[in-house]
């Protein structure tokens, strides 16, 4: 049975990312604004701002994406519907990041998306085609009551 504790260290990893994505492009947004700092001409003031909206953004986006975790660890049923597309979109991103990891932070960095995105889609994988329980798949049809008439010889055409 590893569904429920994958969906729970999906969850509680989803909300630290959520977290630690909106603290550090806050951090940037105020760095930012505090330097003055000027990229090609750019106004450092919408800089700021635009930095700060897209953490609190893309920190929504992984705090939803922790949510649907919560609610497939607390019911033990897949995600269905939004729920799914979000976590299927959560390991695209995984992917992508650990791939720019790579090249830009090094293997330890990789190494952790690449974990993330192996539960994400471990997460999604344990619970598909998951079996119904025992008792409401029949063994075999039920038998249908005999109403006393034999069927006759099929017809037949010359």
């Amino acid at each position: 049975m590893v569904r429920r504790p994958v969906a729970w260290i999906v969850a509680v990893l989803l909300f630290v990312e959520a977290l630690g994505i909106a603290a550090v492009q806050w951090f940037l947004g105020v760095v930012v604004d505090r330097q003055d700092m000027s990229l090609a001409g750019l106004d450092p003031g919408m800089m700021s701002v635009s930095s700060k909206i897209g953490g609190i953004v893309f920190g929504l986006y992984f705090g939803f994406c922790g949510l649907v975790a919560l609610l497939v660890a607390l019911r033990d049923r897949a995600p269905a519907g939004l729920g799914r597309v979000l976590l299927i979109s959560a390991a695209v991103v995984h992917a992508l990041l650990g791939a720019f990891a790579w090249g830009l932070l090094g293997p330890a960095e990789f190494g952790y998306m690449v974990v993330v995105f192996a539960l994400i889609v471990l997460l999604l994988m344990t619970y598909d085609g998951r079996p119904e329980p025992r008792d409401t798949v029949p063994d075999k049809p039920a038998p249908v009551p005999d109403s006393g008439i034999t069927p006759g010889a099929a017809p037949t055409t010359p």
